[in-house]
């Protein structure tokens, strides 16, 4: 049924949380008379969020529970749920009480203006200084690997349409990235702004490390553009050398001397070698992560699910 909603939501020690969010999930889909349900995909918490899950489960109908082996990281998770989602509009969110659930009728207007993908964009960030800026920057780089004018107007809260998700169906490896994998399905993204909440407790599981790390990720994992950033430095210093080059040739013809100073060879000779171990570096990265590739390591595997089934073993 196109009215038919699937709520992903990938659980990482948030049993506090959930309750509250889980029964206004349901009241707004029961004000809005939609049939729905709700993935929570527990992403080895450490506190007793499982056990909440499963308890959501038995108290509402709507709600199945997935519980990984391990910790693999939000966007494994989701794809776990994405993957399991039954209805043909899925819907994205984090299980923190940001996302208001009263904002999703306005993601699904959006989608019925013929779009594919429709994030809800928050009206203020309510991070820290930093994590903004770490994510306004790797909103540039999911631009350039998206390759989509709206790229930069992302956000964890997302409606899209299943079918999508068959662009990326074959898809394995423990490099995750939601938004460029729904890119490979389509370029009808769009983004409408949304309330946004502040954490209701406790601080984000996102430090600036792993944005950092999940930074690097999207470059190296979803992009050639460090190599292309490589070449680009490599042409420039191969551009300086031939205009050292060529002073170093005037100097001597003109003057009868050479260039004094060792501080000027000692200064090209650091340009030249860090260009070098630059370039070294980002092929080593590219190498790095063909090895792992290679491996055939899981994008994530359920131990069980709320109806201790499993659907997905991989």
């Amino acid at each position: 049924m196109e009215n038919s909603l699937s709520i992903v939501i990938p659980v990482y020690n948030s049993q506090s949380t959930l309750p509250t969010l889980i029964a206004e999930i349901d009241r707004v889909m029961r004000t809005q008379g939609k049939d729905y349900e709700v993935i929570l995909v527990n992403d080895g918490s450490s506190d007793k969020s499982w056990e909440v899950v499963q308890s959501l489960a038995k108290e509402f109908g709507s709600v199945r529970g997935v519980d990984l082996m391990r910790n693999y990281g939000q966007h494994n998770a989701l794809l776990c749920g994405i993957r399991l989602a039954n209805n043909p509009i899925i819907i994205t969110m984090d299980d923190d009480l940001q996302h208001p659930p009263a904002e999703i009728p306005k993601l699904l207007q959006k989608l019925e203006e013929g779009f594919d993908v429709v994030y809800g964009v928050p009206d203020a960030e309510r991070h820290s200084i930093w994590r903004n800026i770490t994510s306004k920057l790797i909103k540039l780089f999911l631009k350039k690997a998206m390759k989509v004018p709206t790229a930069q107007q992302l956000s964890a809260f997302r409606a899209f349409r299943s079918e999508i998700r068959e662009a990326f169906a074959n898809y394995k490896g423990t490099f995750v990235s939601i938004d460029v994998l729904l890119s490979w399905g389509t370029t009808r993204f769009t983004s409408i702004t949304v309330d946004h909440n502040k954490r209701a407790e406790g601080s984000s599981n996102y430090t600036l490390k792993k944005l950092m790390n999940h930074a690097l990720t999207l470059i190296t994992g979803f992009s050639i553009l460090p190599l292309q950033v490589s070449s680009y430095f490599g042409f420039l210093s191969m551009l300086f050398g031939l205009i050292v080059l060529v002073y170093v040739i005037y100097k001597f013809y003109s003057s009868g001397g050479v260039v004094p100073g060792f501080t000027f060879l000692a200064s090209t000779l650091a340009i030249f070698s860090g260009v070098q171990l630059f370039a070294i570096g980002m092929i080593g990265e590219y190498l790095g992560r063909l090895f792992t590739r290679s491996l055939d390591h899981p994008t994530y595997i359920v131990r069980t699910t709320s109806s201790e089934k499993k659907d997905d073993p991989n």
